[in-house]
């Protein structure tokens, strides 16, 4: 079978190496569709701190399951899956109180151990998730950055009838609003600097899209919410502007959710946010109950993947398509491999 490695940054090759083995515990699957993130980006430009080279990608994945382990009960062959892509210990004290997502060594397959950019890919079954047999294999790639968005939205606990704010309309930020929305918050308002992205929102029914190029934050937030303005602000972008502004425009008391990876050390005003009691929190991946949540939400018509989806490039040509995102920042969402086209 076909593996794709990435030997250096912005060098992919393709071997042949043969079908995987599958343990008593595991189940092979049939990769289907890999979705492509801003942290594969990072890997491509070798900005990713910690990923080594060669390294083989993908955690955003979809397939099907074409044969099971002896001990594995749960699953059978032909099921539609998709694949969850961290890698932990077990025994740290995160990992022995279900906070695996927080594991001591946690590994993410496609950083830190061997990812899903192959013909076909072994792994235990305790990370496989069904998906619906109703459910494109397109949509089934992006659970995973889904979950991202509904364990986030979880962090504020139970969103049903509050206000909500999320700063960045890019993937995350619009699963975010989406998540929060499909979760029962009253009324969810967005914000960026790009009109295509604004406009992806629309689409996909977020209730306030407003352009901070154009209109004031503070100002948005008052005639979108009133004097009461948002119950929380999701940033979904993780630089000083967008977290500047979250917390000069946050109401007294309130909630800031850090969901974007700031790049470099952040530059804000603890000093108003320690004066306005504000509680920043911060939220990291997922677990499994987000991703069960998530296809919820897609299968209940609550959260639409479809509309992100920028482009599908054939497995040969997974370069092209970093090249494409590359060229087209502004106006790429989410972007497709389909590995079984060639």
């Amino acid at each position: 079978m076909l593996q794709q490695v990435m030997t250096k940054p912005g060098e992919i090759i393709f071997r042949e190496v043969p079908v995987p083995e599958v343990k008593d515990d595991q189940v092979l699957v049939k990769i289907r569709n890999i979705g492509i993130c801003g942290s594969d980006i990072h890997v491509y430009h070798g900005k990713h701190p910690f990923t080594r080279y060669p390294v083989t990608q993908g955690h955003e994945v979809s397939g099907e399951i074409t044969k099971i382990g002896k001990d594995v009960t749960e699953f059978h062959e032909g099921q539609k899956v998709t694949i969850e892509p961290q890698v932990y210990c077990g025994h740290c004290y995160p990992c022995r109180h279900g906070k695996y997502n927080l594991c001591e060594e946690l590994k993410v397959m496609g950083f830190q151990t061997t990812g899903t950019a192959s013909e076909y890919f072994a792994v235990d079954a305790s990370k496989v998730t069904p998906i619906p047999e109703e459910m494109s294999y397109e949509e089934g790639a992006m659970i995973e950055p889904l979950a991202v968005a509904v364990h986030a939205v979880k962090q504020m606990g139970d969103v049903k009838g509050m206000n909500i704010a999320v700063l960045g309309a890019g993937p995350i930020g619009n699963l975010v609003a989406q998540s929060a929305k499909g979760m029962g918050a009253a009324k969810v308002m967005i914000t960026d600097i790009s009109d295509l992205r604004l406009d992806k929102a629309k689409e996909c029914g977020i209730d306030v899209c407003v352009n901070t190029k154009e209109k004031d934050f503070g100002e948005a937030m008052i005639e979108a919410f009133g004097p009461d303005k948002a119950d929380v602000i999701y940033d979904c972008a993780g630089n000083n502007i967008t977290m500047g502004q979250a917390i000069k425009y946050a109401r007294k008391g309130s909630v800031i959710v850090l969901v974007a990876v700031f790049a470099d050390m952040a530059t804000i005003d603890l000093a108003v946010a320690n004066d306005h009691e504000l509680d920043i929190k911060s939220t990291m991946m997922y677990r499994h109950d987000d991703y069960v949540e998530g296809i919820a939400l897609v299968n209940g018509g609550k959260v639409y993947l479809k509309p992100l989806i920028s482009k599908v490039f054939a497995f040969k040509d997974y370069l092209k398509a970093y090249q494409y995102i590359d060229a087209n920042r502004e106006t790429t969402m989410k972007v497709i491999i389909n590995v079984q086209e060639k």
